[in-house]
């Protein structure tokens, strides 16, 4: 093969793996997470979360849902700094994070399975993580 003939199969699959790898990368970002579901309903049956940015347990708490975290109902509670609290935090009296409240005001506090946010929102969890 000539030197031109060459370099422009080289270039053409570079072009197509690179081609490949975005398709690749925009559909995962698009595949609906295992809890989006249950997350959603969490949010519409008034639960809030209440966490901050730093907060090792949060963090915790929110790796739970994996790819679905995207539509719990968080509310970040820390400053920018990491060094103060918010003033809608100090304004629900958020003493810990993570911090869970319920829409009948009740609250539990720390990382709290996905089996008794479900009993306490009457949301429905899918059958494998019972």
């Amino acid at each position: 093969m000539n030197k031109k003939i060459k370099q422009c199969v080289i270039w053409t699959t570079v072009i197509i793996v690179v081609i490949g790898g975005i398709i690749t990368l925009t559909l995962k970002g698009k595949q609906p997470g295992k809890l989006d579901e249950f997350a959603k309903c969490l949010k519409a049956k008034g639960a809030v979360f209440y966490g901050a940015f730093w907060c090792p347990h949060c963090q915790n708490q929110e790796q739970m849902f994996g790819a679905s975290k995207k539509y719990l109902p968080y509310v970040e509670c820390s400053t920018p700094d990491g060094r103060s609290q918010t003033f809608q935090c100090k304004s629900q009296n958020i003493t810990g994070y993570p911090t869970w409240e319920f829409a009948d005001e009740s609250r539990l506090s720390g990382e709290i399975s996905l089996k008794i946010l479900a009993e306490k929102t009457d949301c429905t969890l899918p059958d494998n993580y019972y």
